[in-house]
C-alpha cells in the first residue's frame, strides 16, 4: 500500500430548505494523503480553521461501489462523527460536537466519482439533504478535488463540472 502526498480542495454549499437560498459556502485547500486498499480509495487530511473544525482529522473511504464514508475525529476537541453517502440511501447517526451530540439523518441525492484510481487525482461531488434533529434541515453540496502537490505532475487543480 503506497501512500501518495496530494492536495485536496473542498468546496461546500448549504442551501436553506425553506427559502432555497445559500446559507453558507466554504472552500479550503490543504495537504492530504491518499492510498488504495483493494477496491477502495482512502484520503486522509486535517481540517482547518476555515472549515470550523481545527484539529479534526477526516478520512474519506471511497468505494468502487459508489459509497463514500466520511469519518471525522477530533484530537483536541470532542468530535467523532461518521457520514455515509450512497445515492438514494438514508444514513442515521449521531453528530458529536464540542457543544453536544445531535441525531443526524443524511439522504444522498447524487454522487459523482471522477477519481482516477491509478494516480489518485480527480473529483468527487456529493449532493445530500441533512437533518440535525431539533436544529436544522438543509441541502448540502460538497465538491472535493484531489490534485498533485505544486511541483508534481499537475501544476494546477483540475476544473470540475457537476
Amino acid at each position: 500500500m503506497d501512500t501518495k502526498d496530494i492536495m485536496i480542495r473542498l468546496t461546500g454549499r448549504q442551501i436553506n430548505k425553506d427559502s432555497g437560498i445559500d446559507d453558507d459556502q466554504i472552500e479550503f485547500v490543504t495537504e492530504a494523503k491518499a492510498y488504495k486498499k483493494g477496491d477502495t480509495t482512502y484520503v486522509v487530511y486535517e481540517e482547518g480553521e476555515m472549515s470550523g473544525l481545527k484539529n479534526v482529522k477526516t478520512t474519506l473511504r471511497i468505494g468502487d461501489d459508489g459509497e463514500i464514508r466520511m469519518k471525522r475525529f477530533g484530537h483536541d476537541v470532542m468530535m467523532d462523527t461518521v457520514m455515509e453517502f450512497k445515492k438514494g440511501k438514508r444514513f442515521n447517526s449521531i453528530y458529536q460536537t464540542p457543544y453536544g451530540s445531535f441525531e443526524m439523518e443524511v439522504l444522498t441525492n447524487k454522487v459523482v466519482n471522477d477519481i482516477e484510481p491509478e494516480n489518485l487525482t480527480g473529483s468527487l461531488f456529493i449532493d445530500y439533504d441533512i437533518s440535525l434533529k431539533g436544529l436544522s434541515e438543509s441541502r448540502s453540496m460538497l465538491n472535493i478535488e484531489l490534485f498533485e502537490q505544486p511541483g508534481g505532475a499537475a501544476e494546477a487543480a483540475p476544473q470540475t463540472a457537476c
